[in-house]
């Protein structure tokens, strides 16, 4: 038998969660929210910054293959400040940036490539929130309260749902 805590620590609950993460999903776990983190340091929150989804929106076009999805949540307490260019597995991939209070919200939007994403969930004390949606993989990123991360997802997907 394999002793897997040969100092005798006990792993905290995130850390064991991790254990039962496929590695390639922790990489891309990990990646993005490392594009979270960046995003937070000075200077690097937006290459354009707008509360206009129809200013934010078209900066994205000939920028990806893809059209993320800018919407305006103002009115439901989510303010959009802009939006960013980022990478995660080696490819461009959109981020649209909230406003929640005091805690920033990423969007993030990439191609669909019929990858399986890894389960949503909690890494390095930042929720995450993946998701399929039309052609679209999306992830949410915050350390904002969970019910309202959840809410944001939920007006997210109602948004992009045919009617």
């Amino acid at each position: 038998m394999i002793d897997d805590d040969p100092e005798g620590r006990e792993a905290s609950g995130e850390d064991q969660q991790r254990r039962h993460v496929p590695r390639k999903y922790q990489r891309i776990e990990g990646e993005i929210v490392s594009a979270h983190l960046r995003s937070l340091q000075a200077g690097h929150l937006t290459d354009v910054i707008s509360t206009d989804q129809h200013t934010v929106k078209p900066w994205f076009a000939g920028k990806l293959d893809v059209s993320p999805p800018v919407i305006d949540l103002t009115a439901q307490g989510f303010t959009l400040i802009g939006g960013r260019l980022d990478y995660v597995d080696a490819r461009p991939i959109g981020a649209v940036v909230y406003k929640r209070r005091a805690h920033i919200i990423n969007l993030f939007a990439w191609a669909d490539h019929g990858q399986t994403l890894p389960a949503s969930g909690l890494r390095d004390g930042y929720r995450m929130i993946l998701w399929k949606q039309n052609d679209l993989d999306l992830a949410a990123v915050s350390d904002v309260d969970p019910a309202e991360l959840d809410k944001f997802v939920a007006l997210v997907k109602k948004s992009q749902s045919p009617e």
